[in-house]
């Protein structure tokens, strides 16, 4: 890995930084009421009188709401006029609320991780509501603890790194596009990778109209052509200086880190080369499943939904219409296999015989099915289907249906639900409805470092709070490669990861973690297993010197080295080990 291009540097401070090094610990506590949420459980007066006996505790008092504007500035005036330089607040959860109060502090001169925060929301009100006492004992303990840690901390800082302010989109399907043309039109050059020979993936198998509905909108569906779509997106890319294309290229080797990463390309000739960007962006789709059941590949008149619209297209006029199409949902989707939905099938098998009716109004359109999941206003496609005359029959995942091959004639023989009649159904054609499966992503995900669900698609960080990101920083996700969508839905994820990969683009550095592993160089014997275990490649044995490294830029602050570390000698910083047994020795303390 390359150096980390940048210095060691402190952070921006508000006014300029205390230097509290020398400094006996003078702790300032603030008790938040939260409202009812704390203080309608939790005696908050009590738990602020237990704390100002607390050692090293100069000030304690408790606030309605401590996150409010009037209680930051009160805060930042209670620094100054007490001396303090360590700074506790009992309040709600971390994840929202702490950078806020480090940031508070910070204005008020003090290093932003001279804070600790205890959670007795969450962890205590909420969870205890019906005892009161234990409450307010619990919030004690917690407080207590919080207290022994802040008076054991030390200033941390971040390193500044510079940014290679590109961008690399990995996959040219719809998703990749849209990423690739989002960013570019934000100011930032893109290299759009594609392994096939041309841009389009996917949607280069689409070709009759497809329903769209606007977000929020309540009007019906409108219909537009996925190949001008294509074409159009295809246009702007090749239009677009800011968009390097490179067709035929897979990713083989990525190095570096958020903001200087070092991705190089194998082309399918055998040519490599590496390019430099900031962030990533993975876009590489998924693919259609392939039947194994129903005649499929026995038949030529056994075909998938996307096969279909391919005969649409190409079927000449002069042929022989078919009387009789069955098409058949769930086909290898809903299984043990493939336990999820796949979303667009019912919507395509709605499309399609709608648009086979149009082509072939006397043909019998018979659709086999275990459920009907058209999402939103889709749901209209299935009205409109049944008014065509589109015929819909139950089958049960118990009894699937069974197509034989009679003289030359395909039949579909199907046990109907709710009454179990058997019925015999004549096909000329059999349409298999497949769902999407992912590609082969165990490859890409080693490379980048990013985990994959247990289906085999790309995992965000977290569902609702990180959906576009992954855990690993600098590294966004979209479309198909991420789930099941329909083309709009593609298009809104690839949005939004290009938002999220222009956010850190358009900054002019980079600030590493603060709260990151370190090794004690005495204790360590160079074992190499902080090594094996680091999910970032953050660790590196430095032979001359005889001990083991964290490289700062790549740590997360994970902790996994410093648990497997046999001698004590990777610590976490702002978790060192004083710091946690502080908190045991005053929570046994109050045993």
């Amino acid at each position: 890995l390359a150096p980390a291009r940048g210095t060691l540097t402190r952070e921006p401070v508000y006014p300029e930084e205390r230097d509290v090094s020398r400094e006996e610990p003078r702790v300032g506590v603030f008790v938040c009421h939260c409202g009812i949420n704390i203080g309608g459980v939790v005696h908050v007066p009590e738990v602020v009188e237990y704390v100002k006996n607390l050692p090293g505790v100069v000030y304690a008092e408790h606030n309605l709401y401590t996150c409010s504007q009037d209680t930051q500035e009160r805060i930042k005036q209670r620094i100054a006029e007490m001396g303090i330089n360590r700074v506790v607040v009992t309040s709600c959860t971390p994840r929202t609320h702490e950078p806020l109060f480090q940031d508070t502090i910070r204005q008020a001169g003090l290093n932003p991780y001279l804070f600790e925060l205890a959670n007795i929301r969450e962890q205590v009100s909420w969870v205890h509501r019906a005892d009161h006492d234990i409450a307010t004992e619990k919030a004690k303990d917690m407080a207590a603890m919080a207290v022994s840690k802040a008076a054991k901390l030390k200033p941390l800082y971040r390193q500044s790194l510079d940014i290679d302010h590109r961008a690399l989109v990995v996959g040219g399907g719809l998703a990749g596009m849209t990423a690739a043309l989002s960013i570019a039109e934000q100011g930032f050059d893109v290299h759009l990778v594609e392994r096939e020979a041309e841009l389009g993936g996917n949607l280069r198998h689409i070709f009759t109209p497809m329903p769209f509905t606007e977000p929020g909108s309540s009007a019906e569906p409108r219909y537009y052509d996925p190949q001008i779509v294509l074409a159009t997106m295809i246009e702007r890319i090749s239009h677009n200086p800011r968009i390097h294309v490179y067709l035929g290229a897979e990713v083989s080797i990525v190095t570096g880190y958020v903001g200087q990463y070092k991705t190089t390309l194998r082309y399918n000739d055998g040519r490599t080369e590496e390019l430099g960007h900031g962030v990533v962006v993975v876009a590489t789709g998924a693919q259609d499943m392939k039947p194994k059941e129903y005649l499929y590949g026995q038949s030529s008149n056994v075909m998938t939904q996307r096969e279909l619209e391919e005969r649409l297209i190409s079927q000449p006029s002069n042929l022989q219409p078919p009387a009789s199409i069955v098409m058949i949902q769930c086909v290898g989707s809903r299984d043990d296999e493939h336990p999820y939905c796949s979303r667009i099938c019912c919507t395509q098998a709605m499309k399609n015989a709608l648009m086979i009716k149009s082509k072939y109004p006397n043909a019998n359109v018979a659709v086999l099915y275990r459920d009907i999941r058209t999402y939103g206003y889709r749901e209209l496609l299935y009205r409109q289907a049944r008014e065509a005359g589109v015929v819909f029959l139950e089958y049960s995942e118990k009894q699937k249906p069974l197509v034989k091959n009679a003289g030359g004639k395909l039949q579909v023989e199907v046990v109907l639900q709710p009454d179990g009649e058997k019925i015999v159904l004549p096909a000329d054609w059999v349409v298999l409805s497949t769902g999407i499966q992912p590609n082969d992503n165990n490859e890409l995900a080693q490379l980048f470092k990013v985990p994959l669900s247990e289906d085999g698609f790309f995992l965000e960080a977290h569902a609702k709070l990180r959906p576009l990101d992954f855990a690993a920083d600098g590294v966004y996700l979209a479309g198909l490669a991420h789930s099941p969508r329909f083309i709009e839905e593609t298009i809104a994820q690839a949005n939004g990861a290009a938002i999220r990969a222009a956010t850190l683009l358009s900054r002019k550095e980079l600030q590493s973690a603060a709260l990151i592993a370190a090794v004690n160089p005495r204790l360590c014997s160079a074992c190499g297993i902080c090594v094996d275990v680091c999910p970032y490649s953050a660790r590196v044995i430095d032979e001359e010197k005889g001990y083991a490294q964290v490289l700062d830029v790549l740590c997360q602050g994970c902790g996994a080295c410093v648990a497997a570390c046999p001698n004590g000698a990777s610590y976490q910083r702002g978790f060192e080990f004083k710091q946690i047994f502080g908190m045991i020795e005053a929570a046994l303390a109050r045993a």
